[in-house]
């Protein structure tokens, strides 16, 4: 077992086939995308392969040490940034391939129109991470 990040971009990753922005969708369409990543991580969750997952706001602020005793130093937030991560679920499966499979059927959740998505979704493996089904 092997444990991998499943990240979601809200841009830059290549763009998606059907790529609106989420502000240009319906409110049904919104509660249809929300109702497929809501049942799939509960799928995953039946299964034993997720780990955890969370939808991510687009604020954000850069911190970084600015040495002893002082403050860390903010900067931001960097809502341009082509890193803004929209979300991300861990999951805990067999292997690479599986990984891949599930990351390809996160990438058929239900965009503007009801067609899918088809957004680019980055898979790393996590780097060290015991597999929480392993003896």
């Amino acid at each position: 077992m092997a444990k991998y990040l499943l990240l979601k971009h809200y841009r830059g990753a290549p763009e998606a086939v059907n790529d609106a922005p989420m502000e240009e969708w319906t409110p049904e369409e919104i509660s249809a995308h929300m109702a497929f990543m809501d049942d799939f991580a509960a799928r995953l969750e039946e299964s034993g392969e997720l780990v955890g997952s969370h939808a991510l706001a687009q604020e954000g602020l850069w911190v970084r040490h600015d040495g002893a005793g002082r403050p860390p130093v903010t900067d931001g937030p960097f809502a341009e940034t082509k890193d803004l991560i929209a979300g991300f679920m861990i999951i805990d499966v067999d292997g690479r391939e599986r990984a891949l499979e599930l990351a390809g059927e996160l990438s058929a959740a239900p965009g503007r129109g009801g067609r899918p998505v088809q957004e680019w979704l980055e898979v790393r493996p996590v780097y060290g991470a015991p597999s929480l089904t392993e003896d």
